[in-house]
């Protein structure tokens, strides 16, 4: 191509407007991508009145609800769609390149439930069977509400305070950030019970958004991420039967029951939205070029090649992270604390590269990049968010670093041994 002739995209004889992003998918991954780009498409003209007027974009888990993506994760002979976690990841992304906002919400929903179909497919529980029946007809849209100010969400400890009364626990506590609250049935969280025998536990519980006893302030309003509505949740003497404590744990403790039920799909599912936003802004960026016609200089080509390859960087790391989960290998050849820093690296590999790759288009457009009317800004405000959540980058080199050198930073609870019986312990010298 000689300088001065228009600028194509190769590849695709379609509209820029509609050209998927590069991918080698299985059938099955193309049609949930196909899925999720139907909805990202339309989610994508309504992400900036959402953005802009700090509101909840309901009318988008009407159509998630209507198209069958909200069952993504669940068995298929339940009533789901059957995505393993190497293809629900494609297709959060996909639907992240249209709303980062809207698939970070969802996935609150989709992990959870990706979560207990693995165990399920795997023990085959009649009481996880139920639950996921009832997502599989509509009838429950699940939130995770687990974060508290000043405290690390690691799943070690909480401020919410569990007293044991008649027939179960009653909580009293404040939760920060209950992303999917607007639209949640049913959400997990955490408290913390000072049991008499065996020492101060944490316990995680199952309970109803729809209870009087449950408070949803209005406190949401942020730089990115805002139509997620992720606003703080307070219990004010909520009963939780004994029956819906799904877990419990000694305070302080690394469980291996939390690694395989939260954290291995908790954090590739974080990183695939953040990954998306940053293909998105990948994909728009291609198309700005596209329009303003001739070849693309060296450094703007060195600046395009740079991002892809974080981002490929980052597809490889979930792509590997899912293999290995799916497989089981992560929980059979590696100890707890070992499996916890593979999912801290895989979150904190998408969460950065998507911060760095943004920062490379920004070269490329200029003062595009900080319009409020086009959606990189909104892309780029979003994707802040990721190097702060769990495991935040602190927490994550801490893991990652420690478990490197082998140094225990907190007494584990192994496979063999969690459960409602599990002792305290104290970390090995």
């Amino acid at each position: 191509m000689h300088r001065g002739e228009k600028f194509r995209l190769i590849g695709d004889p379609r509209p820029a407007e509609t050209r998927p992003m590069h991918q080698c998918l299985t059938t099955r991954q193309r049609e949930f991508v196909d899925l999720a780009g139907g909805l990202a498409d339309a989610f994508a003209g309504r992400a900036e009145k959402h953005d802009r007027e700090n509101s909840f974009p309901v009318q988008n888990y009407q159509d998630m609800r209507e198209s069958g993506f909200l069952r993504l994760t669940l068995p298929e002979e339940l009533g789901g769609l059957g995505a393993t976690q190497a293809e629900a990841i494609p297709a959060i992304e996909r639907l992240a390149m249209g709303d980062g906002a809207t698939a970070l919400a969802v996935n609150m929903h989709l992990s959870p439930l990706g979560q207990w179909a693995t165990v399920w497919r795997r023990t085959r529980d009649p009481r996880i069977e139920a639950f996921l029946r009832e997502a599989a007809r509509d009838k429950l849209v699940w939130a995770s509400v687990t974060s508290e100010l000043g405290m690390p969400n690691l799943m070690t400890d909480a401020r919410t305070a569990a007293e044991a009364v008649p027939g179960g626990f009653r909580l009293n506590g404040r939760k920060s950030f209950g992303t999917n609250t607007s639209v949640a049935t049913h959400c997990s969280t955490t408290a913390r019970y000072e049991d008499p025998e065996r020492g101060p536990r944490l316990l995680l519980l199952r309970i109803s958004l729809s209870d009087p006893a449950v408070v949803i302030h209005p406190t949401w309003d942020t730089l990115g991420m805002r139509g997620t509505q992720s606003n703080d949740v307070e219990f004010r003497d909520l009963f939780v039967p004994a029956e819906a404590v799904v877990h419990s744990l000694p305070v302080g403790h690394l469980d291996a029951r939390v690694l395989e039920t939260v954290f291995a799909w908790a954090m590739p599912a974080f990183g695939a939205v953040y990954n998306g936003i940053a293909l998105g802004a990948l994909d728009w960026t291609r198309r700005q070029l596209a329009r303003r016609g001739g070849r693309p200089k060296p450094a703007v080509l060195d600046s395009l090649a740079r991002a892809e390859i974080l981002l490929e960087q980052s597809r490889a790391t979930l792509y590997r992270h899912a293999e290995e989960v799916t497989s089981r290998r992560l929980f059979e050849q590696l100890d707890v604390q070992q499996g916890l820093a593979r999912c801290a690296l895989v979150k904190y590999v998408c969460s950065n590269n998507a911060v760095a790759a943004m920062h490379l288009l920004v070269e490329i457009l200029g003062g595009a990049s900080y319009t409020r009317a086009l959606p990189f800004e909104r892309m780029w405000r979003d994707v802040q968010a990721g190097p702060f959540m769990p495991f935040g980058n602190h927490a994550a080199r801490e893991l990652i670093g420690a478990t490197s050198v082998g140094v225990e930073l907190a007494p584990v609870i192994g496979f063999d041994e969690t459960g409602p019986d599990s002792r305290p312990k104290t970390v090995t010298a």
